[in-house]
């Protein structure tokens, strides 16, 4: 049985993610959190998989006006907040299959001045 080579773009990500989501798992006491980018905003989720439940999203669509890069920063500083208000410390950063570079890490550095620890 030959195996698909993957061709596009999206398809070598979400094969790049599953891989990091062999050795990342979120829990309810550290949850996942996740970083989804599209061509305009940034999206960061917190995620327990053990019960498989979302326990709070944050997207850009939602910050004010600036850089995509300063936006993520916002989303960073915005997830970790409520993470706090849930009681969350500590996570598992998902890098999403993405590089850790740019908005990505912009996101994983506003997390990081918001109180979270990775």
């Amino acid at each position: 049985m030959a195996i698909k080579i993957p061709k596009s773009r999206p398809e070598k990500r979400v094969r790049r993610h599953l891989r990091v989501r062999h050795k990342v798992k979120g829990t309810a006491e550290r949850p996942r959190l996740v970083v989804f980018r599209s061509l305009k905003h940034i999206t960061a989720q917190l995620v327990d998989d053990v019960a498989a439940h979302t326990l709070a999203t944050v997207t850009s669509t939602k910050v004010g006006e600036g850089k995509k890069s300063d936006k993520s920063l916002e989303v960073g500083k915005q997830i970790a907040a409520v993470a706090k208000e849930k009681g969350i410390v500590k996570v598992v950063f998902d890098r999403g299959g993405y590089q850790y570079h740019g908005r990505v890490k912009a996101v994983a550095d506003g997390a990081r001045e918001g109180g979270l620890e990775f």
